[in-house]
């Protein structure tokens, strides 16, 4: 939002939420039905390709804002390195806002404008015309337009809206009060209104000219340098011609400076030129790969988690991972389906996330596997494989600590991590699976008074200790298979082997809920129980006469930057107990594995971690005063 919110700031259909694209429904109802009732010959293939050309854009988009996410997470060419945070995702979340718009008026000219419909594909007079509107009085009209912008009565009441964003990302290109995008539509709509008064225009060129102008945002709004010296260096004019990512970086850096829109000539021409843009752009060229102290190594959990990604919708990847999918998700089953296959097939870890703690840069790299996959005893090989090449190039990196994430669900697969350090014994990079940590949190998320709990679901490395402590705390710990209860027992000491019971009860107020728990065994429960999960997966919420916790997590310190994304189901500004351990290792210096059947200090990592500025989560609204 502007500092000082104009006339015509927010959009028409801003009160629609995501139900905005019902505006759009009588024009493509309107053009479908048009196409396929009238005959043959009255039918108008322009009007008829207005909805693939948006759906294109959007697409095209997409395709820019994932490119861009995973360009600057590896950190080779970036060329700012201030972080972006929620609030940035928040205020660019309507970014499509402009193509609906944009849609409504097209749809407009088509059915209004004599030269409008019945396009021809190609018309070469319409092209050159198109080109040389552009780069004349599109271009100059631009940029006195944009300087006016920064004046500061329309600057506070418009133009700072898009300012706010001084990191920026392609979709940082559209984001606009209304009122301003009004202007910038009709600007570019010379060169569309000229061809089709004059009866020259044609498909090619309407959809060819749109492409360019979303191609030059999208590139122009990039946070790293794509654009080689060569180009320059063939045709040294072209740098009045086109400009690059770091050129308009700085715009968004300095304010006063490199008011072009993509051809910087009237920069020259003004004086408006920065003098630092060629360094900038030499300096970004030259940036290598960023070399991660901290990699947090994870999986894709459902088939839908892929949008989740940051590198999928931002906005998605901004709120915690939902088990109940939105409409629109639905619509996307092919996307998904064809996405789980190329992810199959996939042959490598890639990274998606990149943040930074005090002096540690950290990244979270993928495994491109399904949770369901790690079920199937021939994915294994190539799982563990994936795993083990993911470590291996970490190692080459320097990385002093892996954090194994999601991937510590299933012993069978590797044995926790044992695996990899039987391999490499020589391994200078050390892998913790943090689960010293997440004991520390499940026993913190206890309740404080209490005298029973129930363990339930499968054991884990984590439930076992978890058991094992609560046994020695003389708190009672109620387990439902006798097989979990033999093995249990014998791991605890005798003088606390009478806290552990061998109970089919299900009155215990307090579920220690591994993985495995299904909907008979949870309705089973008690009212008012509280189900407190063991595993990084959450338990489904079927019982609204219950309680639930969050999957063991602590809520991030401010200066952990760059966080504009939720790890899977939890909240903003939430980090998985799991994932936090390898901070906590890399910033103490702790030269150990954890992982396998080692596991660390619990009350040490417990202590370390809040001495960071980690905190607990509070307990669920109102469950501690009603058990």
């Amino acid at each position: 939002m502007a500092t000082k919110p104009g006339v015509l700031t927010d959009w028409p259909w801003t009160f629609l939420g995501n139900y905005k694209y019902i505006v759009m429904a009588p024009w493509v109802v309107h053009s479908v039905y048009s196409y396929i009732a009238k005959d043959e010959r009255e039918r108008d293939l322009t009007n008829f390709l207005i909805l693939p050309i948006l759906l294109w854009r959007m697409l095209h988009n997409q395709i820019w804002i994932s490119f861009s996410r995973y360009r600057t997470a590896k950190g080779n060419n970036r060329i700012v390195d201030k972080t972006i945070e929620f609030e940035q995702v928040d205020r660019e979340r309507n970014w499509d806002d402009q193509i609906l718009f944009n849609g409504t008026l097209f749809y407009l000219g088509n059915l209004t404008l004599k030269g409008g419909s019945n396009l021809p594909f190609w018309r070469t007079e319409g092209v050159i015309i198109a080109i040389l509107l552009h780069a004349g009085p599109v271009e100059f009209i631009y940029y006195w337009l944009h300087r006016a912008l920064h004046h500061h009565y329309l600057y506070s009441r418009y133009h700072s809206h898009h300012h706010s964003s001084i990191v920026t990302e392609p979709i940082t290109s559209v984001v606009h009060p209304f009122a301003e995008h009004i202007s910038y539509f009709t600007l570019f709509a010379i060169p569309l209104l000229t061809t089709t008064l004059t009866e020259t225009a044609s498909i090619a060129s309407f959809v060819g000219y749109i492409t360019y102008i979303d191609f030059m945002n999208n590139l122009g709004h990039c946070n790293f340098e794509l654009i080689p010296r060569r180009l320059f260096s063939i045709f040294p004019p072209l740098k009045y011609l086109m400009y690059t990512p770091s050129f308009h970086s700085l715009h968004h850096t300095q304010f006063r400076s490199n008011y072009s829109l993509f051809m910087p000539f009237y920069d020259y021409i003004y004086g408006t030129m920065d003098q630092s843009t060629d360094t900038l752009y030499e300096n970004s060229l030259r940036r290598a790969e960023e070399s991660p102290n901290v990699v947090h190594l994870t999986h894709l959990t459902t088939p839908e988690s892929i949008y989740h990604l940051r590198l999928g919708f931002a906005s998605l990847a901004s709120k915690p991972l939902s088990t109940s999918h939105n409409w629109y998700m639905r619509l996307m089953w092919p996307v998904t389906l064809w996405s789980m296959m190329v992810t199959w097939f996939c042959g490598r870890s890639f990274v998606v996330e990149r943040n930074v703690f005090k002096t540690l840069k950290l990244q979270t790299w993928a495994i491109p596997r399904y949770s369901i996959q790690y079920s199937l005893l021939r994915q294994r090989a190539k799982i563990n494989s994936l795993i083990e090449e993911a470590i291996l190039e970490a190692e080459e990196k320097g990385t002093r600590v892996l954090t194994l994430g999601l991937l510590n669900q299933a012993k069978e697969v590797n044995r926790n991590g044992e695996l990899f350090i039987r391999r490499h014994p020589q391994l200078k990079v050390k892998l913790v699976d943090g689960s010293s940590l997440a004991v520390a949190v499940v026993l913190n998320n206890i309740p404080k008074g209490t005298t029973k709990v129930s363990l339930r679901g499968n054991l884990s490395k984590v439930c076992c200790s978890v058991a094992i402590v609560l046994c020695q705390r003389g708190i009672q710990v109620s387990v439902s298979d006798e097989d979990d209860y033999i093995m249990l027992k014998e791991k605890c000491s005798t003088e606390v082997q009478n806290n552990l019971t061998l109970s089919r009860d299900f009155s215990q107020k307090i579920w220690l809920v591994g993985e495995g728990v299904g909907k008979a065994e949870q309705m089973k429960a008690s009212k008012g129980t509280l189900f407190i999960p063991v595993s990084q997966f959450p338990l489904q919420k079927l019982r609204k006469d219950c309680f639930y916790h969050y999957t063991p997590a602590m809520s991030t310190p401010k200066h952990l930057e760059n966080l504009d994304s939720c790890e899977n189901w939890l909240p903003r500004r939430v980090m998985s107990a799991w994932r936090i351990a390898g901070i906590v290792h890399a910033l103490e210096g702790w030269d150990v594995h954890e992982c396998g059947h080692m596991m660390f200090s619990i009350e040490k990592i417990w202590q370390a971690t809040l001495q960071h500025g980690f905190r607990p989560i509070a307990m669920p609204t109102d469950a501690s005063k009603k058990l």
